[in-house]
């Protein structure tokens, strides 16, 4: 990189902070720093969720899986999202919006205290929250490997880099910021994308390119399933990305809780699902046809798009390629650190503390901001550790852990708000969550050679069956948990005013938010 580089990706670095300060003006408490407020158009949440799906690890890891693989990173990794997210629009979107307007919360995790009982709403947080530092750790890294190899910063300092950045802009203007950084971010990947696949095209001979390179590719490069990513993976990754990108993993859900209604959450993730099917195409293009140009030095190829990217790109360009690399990251790392926070807030400490459960508007952001710094400044400390054998590297951080683990979190949360799941109670929440997590824990650690298939698809088939299974042996349907599933039902006034849910919950609060300022969108 020269100075011309260095000037872009200062640029951008300034502007992220100013839509932070900006979007600061529009957050008056935590359902405008969390949900903002229920304003945010359809459009804009559907690109921000899309964003938020990305990180540098599609630059590093899924560069790799591309380079040796081929095709199956788009079969066994985009396709799967987008189909996922369009299962999700239809299924949980609209009931994810339901959860703010009708129920007035906003933490995804809050209305878990009436359908099933605190000790599930505490399970859920904390694996959870626990999770997301190891995955947003993993990212942190991914993208300071990126730094590393334009700049020459070591490890601590791209992280440190990236981190303060976005904590800056995400601490301070909250979801809007998120989102309004996220549109920036997705305005600056499309003109990277596009300028990367030109340039990959005229190097290779012109548009012919695009279908006349495969014969000269390797094999492995056609199949769309090549072990260990096969057929089974395929369809294991579709499952849990259903329920992952839908509002599984929690900042998902936020996109979707922030319009103003169910239709315009609906749209939201149709959106979101279209750009998934279209748009890694033309990112991924370039990485199976690395293998033509660059030879890549480490034995994952995960440098192989950074390689690509140096030798082909202009000056200039090339910051903006880089640009492009921070803007996946952070998109994912603010969203993540924002659905964190608002978990912390709302569910995890007022379980702890009397005090936190009655904080007012101001104790509450302050809440919000320092708990979005704590989490950021701890995922960025399992950042240094992600290449230690505990894991390995980035791409299994992000495909075992992550996938392994996102079911038995998810599940419980996502069916608990449709009806046909009325009968699974705390029991089946529990349940399915524990012997979910151990069967992550024994296909991955306790059985030597289980193959990749089983250790991300075993965890969240045993929890799934399970919750649907104890929900039948064991019954736990009672008026309070069906008031709430009542308020979630998609009806043709879907997305009104928030509504208390009747009667005392099983904890003795008289609504779903359990605490003062529960998050209603203003004027409900």
């Amino acid at each position: 990189m020269n100075s011309l580089d260095w000037a872009v990706l200062v640029g951008y670095f300034c502007v992220m902070v100013a839509i932070g300060v900006w979007s600061h003006k529009r957050v008056d408490d935590v359902s405008d720093f969390f949900t903002a407020g229920g304003r945010m158009p359809w459009w804009l949440s559907g690109i921000s969720h899309h964003m938020s799906g990305y990180s540098a690890v599609m630059f590093t890891g899924y560069a790799g899986i591309s380079y040796q693989y081929g095709i199956t990173s788009v079969v066994t990794w985009s396709l799967p999202i987008a189909v996922g997210v369009g299962i999700g629009a239809r299924l949980f979107a609209p009931r994810l919006n339901l959860l703010r307007s009708r129920l007035g919360v906003a933490s995804p995790l809050e209305y878990l205290k009436n359908r099933y009982n605190l000790a599930t709403q505490q399970a859920l947080a904390w694996s959870g929250v626990l999770l997301k530092i190891v995955d947003v750790g993993a990212k942190w890294a991914a993208i300071a490997t990126l730094l590393s190899i334009f700049t020459g910063m070591s490890l601590i300092q791209g992280i440190l880099i990236t981190g303060v950045i976005t904590g800056v802009y995400c601490t301070v203007g909250g979801l809007w910021a998120d989102a309004l950084t996220e549109l920036g971010q997705f305005i600056i990947q499309l003109l990277a994308g596009v300028a990367m696949l030109v340039a990959v095209l005229g190097k290779l001979g012109g548009v012919s390119a695009l279908w006349g390179i495969w014969d000269d590719l390797p094999a492995a490069h056609h199949n769309p399933t090549p072990s260990p990513y096969t057929l089974t993976f395929l369809l294991a990754y579709l499952f849990i990305k259903t329920f992952e990108y839908s509002g599984g993993m929690w900042n998902q859900a936020q996109r979707y809780m922030a319009t103003g209604s169910a239709a315009e959450a609906r749209r939201s993730a149709t959106l979101s699902s279209v750009l998934w099917l279209i748009w890694p195409v033309v990112l991924f293009f370039p990485m199976w046809a690395a293998p033509l140009l660059v030879k890549a030095q480490k034995p994952d190829a995960s440098d192989s798009y950074a390689l690509l990217t140096e030798r082909l790109l202009p000056h200039g360009l090339l910051g903006l390629v880089v640009v492009g690399f921070f803007s996946h990251t952070m998109a994912m790392c603010s969203s993540d650190a924002n659905a964190i926070s608002a978990v912390v807030t709302r569910d995890i400490a007022p379980a702890l503390s009397r005090r936190a459960r009655g904080w007012g508007h101001r104790a509450g952001l302050v809440a919000a901001r320092l708990s979005t710094i704590s989490f950021l400044a701890l995922s960025m400390a399992v950042a240094t550790q992600v290449n230690s054998p505990t894991f390995k590297d980035i791409i299994t951080v992000v495909i075992k852990w992550v996938a392994g683990l996102v079911g038995p979190i998810s599940i419980p949360f996502l069916l608990g708000m449709m009806s046909r799941f009325r009968k699974s109670g705390p029991t089946a929440a529990l349940v399915s969550w524990a012997l979910g997590l151990f069967t992550f824990w024994l296909t991955n650690y306790g059985i030597a050679g289980t193959s990749l298939q089983v250790q991300i698809a075993a965890p969240v088939a045993v929890s799934l069956v399970l919750y649907m299974l104890i929900g039948l042996v064991r019954p736990e349907a009672t008026p309070e948990r069906d008031a709430v599933l009542a308020h979630l039902h998609l009806g043709p006034d879907a997305g009104g005013a928030a509504l208390p849910v009747p009667g005392p919950s099983p904890e003795g609060d008289e609504t779903v938010g359990g605490g003062v300022d529960s998050g209603a969108p203003k004027g409900s």
